[in-house]
């Protein structure tokens, strides 16, 4: 099974339906969780999730916008067609198509797209490449020389984490931060643009492409604490050698 040739099909599909709303003026619906979602966002699933079911009948589906299809199943693909609607809705191309691909549960490969800008990371945990080239994280060996890129502020990490004190310890140590967040921030992060992502609440669908995208360019992933991303509902996602005192911190 070729995985990284049909994560390419799906980013191909899903920009093809994404690309002509762009820019448009089109319904926002606001979902049950006041999170909004557009045709956009649905068509894009739509056209993935046929891919799937034609191409691999005996898979599972965990998608945002129309849930879980054999979800206990040996593979798994997780699909969140515009992750950072916001971004998408206000005409920003800073949104990402997100596409996970688990094996018994583990995260195996993963894709972030950005169609607009014509980026595509794939990963497998071994290597991760942008456009087909192989990409690595930078040097960073100090926070204070650190960009970090988080897709909420402060008030969102006192919901989430209950303290936002540590992170805004952290915003004043490191070098730069900007909140070039949700999938994007992972795509700078893995291509060596940024060095430190943040996430204080995920989805599976966010979180399942990250792990194979970040550890194949030589980066370390978990959960706010430390605890493994695998199931988690946050993300600290890092160069390796600053990790595990962004994690501390």
């Amino acid at each position: 099974m070729n995985f990284e040739f049909a994560l390419q099909a799906l980013a191909q599909l899903s920009a093809d339906v994404i690309r002509p709303y762009f820019q448009q003026s089109i319904a926002v619906i606001a979902k049950a969780d006041d999170s909004p979602v557009t045709i956009a966002d649905r068509e894009a699933e739509l056209v993935m999730r046929r891919y799937i079911e034609t191409n691999f009948p005996q898979h599972g589906i965990i998608g945002e916008e129309y849930g879980n299809h054999n979800e206990n199943a040996e593979w798994v693909w997780t699909l969140d067609p515009i992750d950072g609607t916001f971004s998408f809705i206000h005409g920003i191309p800073l949104f990402t198509t997100l596409v996970g691909l688990l094996h018994h549960g583990e995260p195996f490969w993963g894709m972030i797209h950005q169609p607009i800008l014509n980026e595509l990371v794939i990963g497998n945990g071994t290597e991760t490449t942008l456009n087909g080239k192989i990409v690595k994280m930078r040097n960073c060996n100090r926070i204070e020389d650190a960009f970090l890129v988080s897709t909420y502020g402060a008030a969102n990490v006192a919901k989430y984490q209950q303290n936002e004190q540590p992170f805004l310890d952290l915003e004043k140590r490191v070098k730069s931060f900007r909140t070039w967040g949700d999938g994007y921030g992972y795509l700078l992060l893995a291509t060596g643009k940024a060095d430190i992502m943040l996430d204080p609440i995920v989805n599976p669908w966010d979180i399942a492409p990250m792990k194979p995208i970040i550890e194949g360019a030589g980066g370390k992933i978990s959960a706010w604490n430390g605890a493994s991303v695998i199931n988690a509902d946050s993300c600290v996602a890092a160069v390796a050698n600053l990790h595990q005192e962004v994690v501390q911190l």
